[in-house]
């Protein structure tokens, strides 16, 4: 059986790569975020999703703050070796930094309006009060 090389991984030209975190009893996608090989190896080590913030530039755990981790139950890399898929265990509810389960919480209408479906779980601004 082959084994997984971090090596093949292709990460774009600031070393990223694409992760997607779905629910792993339900099938809900809660959302995309990226990893860098750092995020990916502690990922993969510890079981519990981190990522690379692009607007903080830094290495991030996932509930860090709110609490609200993803244990890893599968991952996957796809045929191009650019993105990660992970099956997870979404801890404390809400995968969204907004407070909603999911990041796609916002549907586009065929008439182009928005509507706003699930509910929110968490205050943002009281999880994420500044330090």
């Amino acid at each position: 059986m082959e084994k997984f090389d971090i090596e093949k991984v292709k990460f774009d030209e600031k070393g990223l790569c694409a992760a997607i975190a779905q629910d792993y009893k339900t099938g809900e996608i809660l959302m995309i975020a990226w990893m860098n090989r750092e995020s990916l190896k502690l990922t993969l080590e510890k079981r519990k999703a981190h990522y690379w913030s692009r607007s903080r530039q830094k290495l991030w755990f996932k509930g860090e703050e709110s609490g609200n981790t993803q244990e890893l139950k599968n991952i996957y890399i796809d045929c191009d070796n650019d993105a990660i898929l992970m099956k997870v265990d979404q801890i404390g509810g809400a995968a969204c930094h907004t407070g909603y389960k999911s990041c796609f919480y916002t549907e586009i209408l065929n008439d182009g309006s928005l509507e706003v479906k699930g509910e929110r779980l968490f205050d943002p601004k009281e999880v994420y009060k500044k330090k």
